[in-house]
């Protein structure tokens, strides 16, 4: 297992990610511990695209709690009410929000937080243990090369 990154930042949004998801799968095979695989998940993904916050919310009872992240301090617990996050993990669906201002419910952890994508971590039993949430300090930044590729990077994260 290789411990750095090789990413050409000169290339498309699809083109990263298409590189980074083979290197992401060789830093979580193999690894059972999830906090390790998240922290690792977490890192690469700041350091290929340099987004404004990655992380992780586990499910904690009936809230979200934070994970492993990269970015500035964040909210440590979100409820299952209301925000990005909570819509993502009670409806099972990526939730892609182009300006997270016009949200409704939006918890904003940052003011700094412009647009947000989140993930939901589904298990084996159907049931979100996590999400991954990903921030931009930029209006409108996930398309759906982010959607694709993001989905696809949860998809190599097991429960342990």
């Amino acid at each position: 297992m290789s411990t750095s990154l090789h990413i050409d930042n000169t290339l498309t949004k699809a083109e990263r990610y298409k590189a980074l998801v083979p290197q992401i799968q060789s830093l979580v095979a193999g690894e059972t511990n999830l906090i390790a695989n998240l922290a690792n998940v977490s890192a690469a993904l700041k350091e290929a695209f340099d987004f404004w916050w990655v992380g992780f919310y586990l499910v904690d009872g009936d809230q979200l709690v934070l994970g492993p992240f990269q970015g500035p301090v964040a909210c440590t617990r979100l409820s299952r009410q209301r925000g990005v996050c909570a819509h993502a993990w009670v409806n099972k669906t990526t939730v892609n929000v182009p300006d997270v201002d016009a949200f409704p419910g939006h918890i904003a952890c940052s003011s700094a937080s412009k647009s947000e994508i989140v993930v939901p971590l589904i298990g084996m039993d159907g049931e979100v243990w996590g999400v991954l949430d990903v921030d931009s300090d930029k209006l409108n930044d996930f398309d759906n090369h982010d959607v694709a590729a993001l989905e696809e990077i949860v998809n190599l994260i097991s429960r342990p």
